[in-house]
C-alpha cells in the first residue's frame, strides 16, 4: 500500500529498498528483482489458439453460405462438385488463419515498438530502459511529458506538475512535492509526495523511488488497464463486410433467376440447378474481408520499415486522404543538429567555429581575436548558456536537448562546465513562456544570481539593463534596443535560430518554498540585464525538399508551424520551398488577432507559422478542417498533444516526442523525419488502391462469370461452362492473382494523383464503371467465342474448352491491367508474386486441358495452335478498349503532373 511510504523522509525508503543515492541499482540486482516480482506491466486478456482462430474463420456470412452450398451440392449426389466448393472454403479458411495470425504477430511487434521508456539510474549512470523492466528500488527519472510508469515515492522536484485524473479523476494539476507528510495519506489524491502509475507529468522534473511496479501499483489494483495501440476494426473493414452481404444476396438472386429462366426454357431441372448452385459460389466474393486484413497487416509492416509505427489500424485509411501536412520544422525537416553559429556580446559579433572564436566586429576597433574569451560579455554569456542549462558531457559528446547541447559546446570552448555552481532553484521551459531561468545559490561576496535564456523578443521585454563590454550593466536605451533587434532580424534571416541570455541578481532569501511555481517565476524574471545574443544553425534535412516536392505532386500543401522567429522559419521555408510565390507567413501575434471567421477565410494562403504556441496549433487544425481539409499534426510536447488528437492523423515524434504525445497520437515517427511522413502517406495510398485494385478484379471476374451464363441462357445456347469447370476458374483466378494484388508495390503515379475527397466511396472515380464493363466485355468475349465454335461445327465439349479457356485468358490479363488506376499498361516495378501466381494459374489450365485423366473429370478438349491463337488474341480485345477510354484520364494526369514540377508556380 502506497500510504506507508507518504510519511517516511526519502533516506528511510531508500534504506529499506537498498538502493544507492549516487549509483542506483545494479543491473544484476535489478535483474533479480525482475525475476521475483515481475514485469512491470498489466495483465493483459488471454489470446486465442490456433485451433479458435481456424473456426472462426467460418462464422462469416459469406462462407456459411459457401458451406450451405457444398451441403445441396452433397445431397444432390454430387460428391466432386461438394468437395471442389469445399476445397475452396477451407483453402479461404486456412488463408484467413494464416493472415489473421500474421496480424496478431504484427501488432504485438507495434506494441512492443511503441511501448513507453524511462529513464533510470543503474550502476551510477542515468539509462533509459523500456518502462516494462523498472523494478521497486529503481531510480526514476521524470519530465514534462512522461507518462509514469510506476508508483514512485518523490525525493527530488523542481516544479513537478502532474495530471492524475487517469487515477483520481481529478482533473487540477497537482503540484508534488518530495517533503515527507506529518501523516500517513489516506487515498492518493492526498498523497502529495507519490507519483502514481499511468499518471503524467505535465510540466517540471524530479526523481522518485520505484516501490511498486505491475499489479501491485495503484492503478494496477483497480484493474484499471493502460489504453496500448489499439485493434479496432476500420470503417473500410466495416464498409466492405456490409457490401459482401449485399453482394451475396444480390449474386444468390441473379442465379437463382438464371436457374428459373434455365428451367422454364426446357433445361434439365437438375443440371441448372447444380449450374445455379456452381455460379453462386463463383460469384461470391468469399476473399473480401480477408483481403482489407492482408491490406493492412502487410501495410502496416511496410511502415515499420520505413519508420512509421501505426498505432490505430483506421489511419492507415486516413492517411491516403491526407490533404495538408503541419509539420513542426526544427528536428523534422531540419536535422536537430544545433550549433552554436554566431554570438552578439558587448558590441561585437563573434563566429564560432571548429572551437574557436572569431571576432568579426568591434566597436572599439580592436582586431580580431579567436582566443577563449577570459572575461567581458562574451565571457559572461559563456557562463550563463553553460549554467542555465540541462545538457552534459559524455566524454566527447555533449547530450541533452539539441539546442542545450549546442551551447554547452560553445561553452566549453571557453572552459565552462554545466553545475560549477549549485542551483538554488529552476523554472523550466515551457512553450507559453518560451524562457527557462536558474536561480544559482550565493556563496561569500556573491549574491544569488537569476541566470535566463529564451526567446530573444520576450527576454528584451524584461530588460532594463544592458552588459556593456567595459562599462559592465548600463541602462538598455531605445536606440540598443533597436540595434539588438536588426541583430535578431540578421541572424533570423541567415536561417539561425536566435536566442538571448540574460541575468540579474537577486535580495538574499530569507524563506521560501523549494518548489519553483509560476507565480514566483513572474517575479524575479524581470528588471533583467542583457548579456548576450546567439545565432544557432539547424540545416534542412537533404531528404526534405525531395519529399516536400513530391507532397506538391500528390496535391499535398505542407504547412510549417515553428516556434522560431519569423525571419528564421521564413528563411528555412524558402529553402525548403515550402513558401512559394503568393503564400503568407502568420505569427502567433497575428494569429491572436484572427477571430475564427477570418483565420477560415486566411488560412488557405498561409504557409508558415511563426512564433506560435501549441494552443495556436489547437485553433491551426480546426480551422483547416473547417474548410474540410485532411489534416495531418506533427506534434512532440505535452501541449502538442490536444491538437495532435484533434487532427484526422496525430503525428508523434519516436524519439523526441513524450509519451503522452505518442499515446494521442495515430502514428508514431521513429526517425522524427518529415520524408517518413510522405512515405506513410505514400503507404497509406498504397494500401487503399491495393484494396480497389482486388474488388475491381476480383468483382470484374465474377461478372464476366456470371453474365457468361446468363448471356448464353438468353440466347438460347447450351451452358457454355459445366459446373466443376466454374468452380474451377474461380479457384483459379480468385485465388493467388486475386491476393498478389495485395502486395502489390505502389503505381508510379501513385503520388502524382490528388488526395481522395474526404468520405469517398470505396468505388467512386468510376470504379462500379470499370468493373461492370469489363465484366461484359469478358462476358461477350467468351459467348463469341463459344458461339463461333459452335457454329463451325465444333462439339459442345471442344466449344467448352475454347469458352473456359478465353475466360481465364481474360482474367490473367485483367489481371494485370487492374495494376493502373488508369487501366493503361505503364512502366511500373516488377509483382514477382503476381507474376508467379498467373504462371502457376497458366500451368494449372494447361494440365486441367492436356491432362488425360483431368480432362475427362473436367470435361475438356484438346485445343490446337490455332485455337489457342483466336483465343489469346480475342483475349486481348477488352484491354484495347480499356486503354482507348482510359487516355483522356492519363493525358490530365501528366498536364497536372507538369504544373506541380514548376517551382515557380502558385502554391
Amino acid at each position: 500500500m502506497f500510504s506507508r511510504w507518504t510519511a517516511l523522509d526519502g533516506d528511510e525508503v531508500l534504506r529499506h529498498f537498498e538502493t544507492l543515492p549516487g549509483a542506483g541499482l545494479s543491473e544484476e540486482e535489478a535483474e533479480k528483482r525482475r525475476r521475483r516480482w515481475g514485469k512491470n506491466i498489466l495483465a493483459a486478456p488471454s489470446r486465442l489458439s490456433l485451433p479458435l482462430l481456424f473456426l472462426n474463420q467460418f462464422r462469416d456470412f459469406m462462407v456459411l453460405v459457401l458451406l450451405g452450398a457444398t451441403l445441396l451440392a452433397a445431397l444432390l449426389g454430387e460428391i466432386s462438385d461438394a468437395l471442389t466448393i469445399l476445397i475452396i472454403v477451407l483453402l479461404n479458411a486456412v488463408l484467413g488463419l494464416i493472415q489473421e495470425y500474421r496480424a496478431e504477430r504484427s501488432l504485438e511487434a507495434l506494441k512492443k515498438l511503441a511501448a513507453p521508456k524511462a529513464r533510470v539510474r543503474r550502476d551510477g549512470a542515468v539509462k533509459e530502459v523500456a518502462a516494462e523492466g523498472v523494478v521497486p528500488g529503481d531510480l526514476v527519472y521524470l519530465q514534462a511529458g512522461d507518462r509514469i510508469c510506476a508508483d514512485l515515492r518523490l525525493l527530488e522536484t523542481q516544479g513537478l506538475t502532474v495530471n492524475e485524473a487517469p487515477l483520481t479523476g481529478e482533473s487540477a494539476a497537482i503540484l508534488k512535492s518530495s517533503a515527507p507528510l506529518t501523516a500517513p495519506a489516506a487515498s492518493p489524491g492526498d498523497a502529495d509526495n507519490m507519483a502514481f502509475s499511468g499518471t503524467e507529468v505535465l510540466a517540471g522534473r524530479g526523481r522518485g523511488l520505484a516501490v511498486a511496479t505491475g499489479m501491485e501499483t495503484e492503478i494496477g489494483r483497480i484493474a484499471h488497464l493502460i489504453k496500448e495501440a489499439e485493434r479496432s476494426v476500420t470503417p473500410l473493414q466495416a464498409r466492405l463486410g456490409r457490401l459482401g452481404q449485399v453482394l451475396v444476396w444480390a449474386c444468390l438472386g441473379v442465379c437463382a433467376a438464371m436457374t428459373v429462366f434455365g428451367m422454364i426454357r426446357g433445361e434439365p431441372p437438375y443440371a441448372m440447378l447444380m449450374a445455379g448452385i456452381s455460379l453462386a459460389v463463383a460469384a461470391i466474393p468469399e476473399g473480401l474481408p480477408a483481403i482489407v486484413t492482408i491490406s493492412l497487416a502487410l501495410g502496416v509492416q511496410r511502415m515499420i520499415r520505413r519508420r512509421a509505427i501505426v498505432r490505430r489500424l483506421p489511419a492507415v485509411e486516413t492517411l491516403g486522404s491526407a490533404t495538408v501536412i503541419c509539420s513542426d520544422k526544427t528536428g523534422t525537416l531540419t536535422e536537430n543538429k544545433m550549433s552554436v553559429n554566431r554570438i552578439f556580446a558587448g558590441d561585437s559579433l563573434y563566429q564560432f567555429s571548429e572551437g574557436r572564436f572569431q571576432q568579426k566586429k568591434g566597436a572599439t576597433g580592436a582586431a580580431p581575436r579567436s582566443s577563449p574569451p577570459r572575461e567581458g560579455a562574451l565571457h559572461l554569456s559563456l557562463f550563463i548558456a553553460a549554467q542555465c542549462n540541462n545538457a552534459y558531457r559524455d566524454g566527447s559528446t555533449f547530450r541533452g536537448d539539441p539546442t542545450e547541447a549546442a551551447l554547452l559546446q560553445a561553452a566549453a570552448a571557453a572552459g565552462f562546465a554545466p553545475g560549477a555552481k549549485p542551483r538554488e532553484q529552476e523554472y523550466p521551459f515551457s512553450s507559453e513562456r518560451k524562457m527557462m531561468s536558474v536561480i544559482l545559490q550565493g556563496r561569500g561576496r556573491h549574491r544569488r544570481q537569476l541566470l535566463l535564456k529564451g526567446a530573444p523578443e520576450i527576454v528584451l521585454e524584461r530588460c532594463l539593463y544592458y552588459h556593456s563590454e567595459k562599462k559592465g550593466p548600463i541602462a538598455l536605451t531605445a536606440a540598443k534596443r533597436r540595434e539588438l533587434l536588426a541583430q535578431l532580424e540578421i541572424m533570423a534571416g541567415l536561417a539561425l535560430r536566435p536566442l538571448a541570455v540574460a541575468y540579474r541578481e537577486l535580495p538574499e532569501r530569507s524563506s521560501g518554498r523549494g518548489d519553483a511555481d509560476r507565480e514566483e517565476a513572474e517575479a524575479v524574471e524581470k528588471e533583467l540585464i542583457w548579456a548576450g545574443l546567439f545565432g544557432l544553425e539547424d540545416p534542412p534535412r537533404p531528404e526534405a525538399l525531395p519529399a516536400i516536392r513530391l507532397c506538391r505532386r500528390a496535391g499535398i500543401k505542407v504547412v510549417m508551424i515553428t516556434g522560431d522567429h519569423r525571419s528564421t522559419a521564413e528563411a528555412i521555408a524558402r529553402r525548403l520551398e515550402i513558401l512559394r510565390p503568393g503564400g503568407k507567413v502568420l505569427t502567433g501575434a497575428e494569429l491572436n488577432s484572427l477571430d475564427d471567421r477570418r483565420l477560415q477565410k486566411e488560412i488557405g494562403r498561409v504557409q508558415v507559422f511563426a512564433r506560435v504556441s501549441p494552443f495556436h496549433k489547437l485553433r491551426i487544425v480546426r480551422a483547416l478542417k473547417r474548410r474540410g481539409e485532411v489534416v495531418a499534426m506533427t506534434g512532440d510536447g505535452i501541449n502538442d498533444a490536444p491538437a495532435v488528437k484533434e487532427s484526422d492523423i496525430g503525428i508523434a515524434m519516436g524519439r523526441t516526442g513524450t509519451d503522452v504525445t505518442r499515446e494521442a497520437a495515430s502514428l508514431v515517427l521513429a526517425d522524427d523525419n518529415f520524408s517518413t511522413i510522405v512515405a506513410a502517406v505514400e503507404e497509406g495510398r498504397t494500401i487503399y488502391s491495393n484494396i480497389r485494385k482486388f474488388i475491381r478484379f476480383m468483382l470484374g471476374c465474377n461478372t464476366g462469370e456470371v453474365l457468361t451464363m446468363i448471356l448464353a441462357v438468353l440466347c438460347g445456347l447450351p451452358l457454355p461452362l459445366r459446373p466443376i469447370q466454374i468452380l474451377w476458374i474461380n479457384l483459379v483466378t480468385d485465388g493467388l492473382p486475386a491476393l498478389a494484388l495485395s502486395a502489390d508495390p505502389p503505381a508510379e503515379e501513385l503520388m502524382e494523383q490528388p488526395p481522395r475527397r474526404r468520405g469517398e466511396g470505396l468505388f467512386s472515380r468510376g470504379l462500379w464503371g470499370k468493373l461492370l464493363l469489363r465484366g461484359g466485355l469478358i462476358g461477350a468475349v467468351t459467348i463469341a467465342l463459344f458461339s463461333l465454335a459452335l457454329a463451325a461445327g465444333e462439339p459442345v465439349i471442344k466449344a467448352r474448352t475454347i469458352a473456359f479457356a478465353a475466360l481465364i485468358t481474360c482474367q490473367l490479363i485483367y489481371v494485370y491491367d487492374c495494376r493502373s488506376e488508369e487501366g493503361a499498361p505503364q512502366s511500373r516495378r516488377r509483382n514477382l508474386f503476381l507474376d508467379g501466381a498467373v504462371l502457376s494459374s497458366v500451368l494449372l489450365m494447361m494440365v486441367v486441358i492436356y491432362h488425360p485423366f483431368l480432362s475427362i473429370f473436367f470435361g475438356t478438349a484438346v485445343l490446337t495452335a490455332g485455337e489457342w491463337a483466336v483465343i489469346c488474341a480475342a483475349s486481348l480485345l477488352p484491354t484495347l478498349v480499356d486503354g482507348v477510354l482510359a487516355l483522356p484520364g492519363r493525358l490530365k494526369r501528366l498536364s497536372r503532373q507538369k504544373r506541380a514540377d514548376d517551382p515557380t508556380g502558385a502554391p
